[in-house]
Parts: C-alpha cells; structure tokens; sequence
C-alpha cells in the first residue's frame, strides 16, 4: 500500500481517537484486569458492541501510558497483509513518536497477525488488543500465542455500572437512594445492558438487537465457519433465544431441525458459544461425562430474549432475573479463577453454585416473587439440599423485593460416642436482586 495513502489513514484514525477522549464513557470494572506492564499481550474479548474499544481506550487514558493506535476495521485498509504491517508501525512511530504502548483494534482483519504481535512482544512492546469475538477466540489465541496473552472476558454492562452512569448512589441506603435503585433496576431488567442501548436512550431497542443478532450470526459465524446450511443455522439459534434460558438436547436439535448428525449440533452450538451469543452452564458433579453433557444455555443479554421477530416471548421475569445473576456471576468471579455450575438431583435443584476447585462455597437461587409459600419452600429446599451434599455454608436467595434472614437448624447423623443427633444451623439470607448487584 502507498505509504503516502497509510499515513493518511491513521492520521484520520488519531484524529478519530483524539475526538473519542473528549467523551464521557461509563466506567467498566474490567479496567482493573488489564495490567499495562506486563509483558504478555492484553486481549479483551467479548460479544460485539460490549465497549471492548472504549474499555481499552478509557483504561488507557487513565494510567496515562504513551501509546499508539491503530483500527484494521477499516474499509480503507482492507487490502493491507502481513507483508504491510512493518510498514504500519514505522508511520505511527512518525505520528505517534516513541511509544510503548500499542493498541490495535480488530487485527484479526489481517492475515497472520499473530506473527506481528509475537515481534512486538520480543521487542518488549505492551501490546493492547480487541477483536471480534468470533474471530479472535481464545482458541486461536492458545495456538498462535502460546502463554504470551491474557485474556479479559468482557459482558455487557453491569447494574453497578449503569447506577454509576444514571449518577445513583449505590453506597448510601436512605429512602431516596433506594426508591432510584429500584426504578433503575426495573429499567435494567425489562430493558438491555449494551452500553449503546443503555446510555444514549436508543428509541429502537428491537432494531437494533435484531441488526446485532444477525451481524454475529451471519459475519462471525457464518462466513467464518462456511456454515453450510445457513437458514437452519439460523432458524436453531433463534429457537435457542427464544427459549433460553434451557437446558440442551442435542439430540432433540439434531431431530427438531432435521440435521444429518448430532456432530452438526454440537459444532454450531460451540460456534454460537464463542461468538458469546449464549453463554453454557454445566450442571455441578464429580463426574466429568455430567458436567459437559447436561448443559443449561443462557443469552448474553435480557434483551435477546424478546426483542427479535417472532420472538413470540412474555416478559419471562423470573428468567431475566436468573440470567443477570449468572452473567454478574461469570463478572465475579471467573477472573478470581472460580467455577460456576447448577445443581440437581432427584429431590431439587439449585441454580447456581460457585466453587473453588471441588469445594462449593456459594450456593444462590433466584426467584422473582415469594409470595407463594410453595415456591418459597422449593427454593430453600434447593439450597438446604446443596448444603447437606456439599457441606456449603454460604446461602442466598435473590428476589424481586424480598429481604429476610431465615435460619435453619439441621440434623445430622448420630455421633459415634453418644446415641444423640448432631444439630447444626443454617443461615439462608434472603435479598433484593438489585441490593446484591451493586455490593462488592
């Protein structure tokens, strides 16, 4: 490419970029991952139009490094090779100066970008990188990068983060504070955590999940993999989001949408795994074969859940609950390196339990309303189940607008000394959805 021609184009970028940092941005927590002085290259991965960008530019600002910048989403550059990017960095070393930062947005756009960064890294550049989340997999990562990356898995917005942007306090409980809690909550959960849709009050909600939905089906996923029957692909992953949250078949896929292979499933469900259109929960066992056959499939976002043509859906509360609650679950605690599964049994089930390894140290059920003795007692059965089989202590029950303490005294079996049973108390807490969102 003309090197007269590329410096014009990433002059137009800094000239972009400069106009970015003018704007007020949401503060993401994800920032805090990103650590500026380590030697491996930092990649921020998540579904399209989470604020990869942003995220990194915002955390840029903030620890003040010298950087450069360079964007490969553009149709001006789409020509450009391997060959071309030596070219590349000596302009924006003439545009940018000495630089030890370099923030390269959407690389997978060129051929063996891989081999790029791995120089840069040999040459001790901080490298900062995003791509689409089907095109830069963590897979890819592992097999070009080896041990030279750290991944950062980012979600769309939290309910902290909203308050934060809406300027709601969410540390001081007075009556005031709480009454804005609980109307921003309700917006929260009927509305979408994308930050385009959250902060500039996009009039189109369903225009504009339904636009998304197809860019990741048919640019990420489609194009990519050479998906071969792409209406059927499709017809299954609108299926999935009408139902989701579920648990899978794929046998049941395999027949419903009349694919010549269970193998044909099991593909385009990964495929829509790692485009971060749905997110999968296995189910907690000591066996192996149970915790990657029995999985449960959550969207990304309450949002996809109706808001796409013949969605056909209600306003399924109780399911937008429980899927905000895993997605601030993954937030948490994933970057801690602690697991998520459900468990059942025979007798209930529990929604989600949190574990360090085999130890279970959290156990949460989720449900909207209360009101219903009989729903009460199933859902703390469910978690007094969790903590006689996995000796957890730590119990909660997230609602609507409930809050309660409830303790629970438990029998055990007899001592081997005395002819007595042993009683232990359980403390299950029970507490607004929207209260557990915004502590840390």
């Amino acid at each position: 490419m003309d090197a007269r021609f590329l410096e014009e184009v990433l002059l137009d970028q800094r000239a972009e970029l400069n106009r970015k940092q003018q704007k007020r941005y949401c503060y993401r927590q994800e920032e805090e991952l990103i650590d500026f002085d380590s030697p491996l290259a930092q990649v921020v991965i998540g579904v399209r139009r989470s604020g990869k960008s942003t995220l990194c530019l915002q955390a840029i600002q903030r620890q003040r490094v010298n950087f450069a910048y360079v964007n490969f989403d553009d149709e001006r550059l789409a020509e450009l090779t391997g060959k071309d990017l030596n070219d590349v960095l000596k302009i924006l070393h003439k545009i940018h100066g000495d630089f030890t930062h370099l923030f390269i947005d959407e690389i997978q756009n060129i051929p063996e970008w891989f081999l790029f960064v791995n120089r840069l890294l040999r040459t001790e550049m901080r490298v900062l990188v995003t791509g689409s989340n089907a095109k830069l997999l963590s897979g890819e990562l592992a097999t070009h990068l080896t041990g030279r990356h750290h991944t950062i898995s980012l979600y769309p917005m939290s309910f902290a983060e909203y308050c934060d942007w809406k300027g709601a306090d969410t540390q001081v409980r007075t009556t005031f504070n709480d009454a804005q809690l609980r109307a921003l909550f309700d917006q929260y959960l009927l509305g979408s955590a994308f930050p385009e849709l959250l902060t500039s009050n996009h009039p189109r909600t369903r225009d504009y999940v339904s636009a998304l939905v197809q860019a990741i089906l048919q640019r990420d996923i489609e194009q990519r993999y050479s998906i071969k029957y792409k209406a059927t692909f499709e017809q299954m992953a609108q299926h999935l989001l009408n139902v989701a949250p579920c648990a899978v078949s794929e046998t049941n896929l395999q027949q419903t949408f009349a694919f010549k292979s269970v193998h044909t499933v099991k593909n385009y469900l990964h495929y829509l795994q790692q485009a971060y259109l749905l997110l999968p929960l296995h189910k907690y066992s000591a066996k192996s074969k149970l915790r990657v056959t029995q999985t449960k499939l959550y969207p990304i976002d309450v949002a996809l859940m109706d808001n796409r043509p013949d969605a056909f859906a209600g306003l399924n509360l109780g399911w937008r609950l429980e899927t905000i609650v895993y997605i601030e679950l993954l937030r948490r605690y994933r970057p801690e390196g602690l697991d998520i599964y459900y468990f059942a049994d025979r007798t209930s089930e529990c929604d989600f339990v949190v574990c360090r390894g085999k130890q279970v140290v959290k156990a949460i059920q989720v449900s909207y309303d209360l009101s219903n003795p009989k729903t009460k007692r199933r859902e703390l059965a469910g978690l007094l189940n969790v903590a006689k089989k996995t000796h957890c202590q730590d119990l909660l029950l997230l609602t609507d607008h409930q809050y309660e303490q409830i303790a629970v005294k438990e029998q055990q079996d007899q001592t081997l000394k005395t002819n007595t049973l042993k009683t232990n108390t359980l403390d299950i807490t029970i507490l607004p959805t929207y209260e557990w969102l915004t502590k840390h």
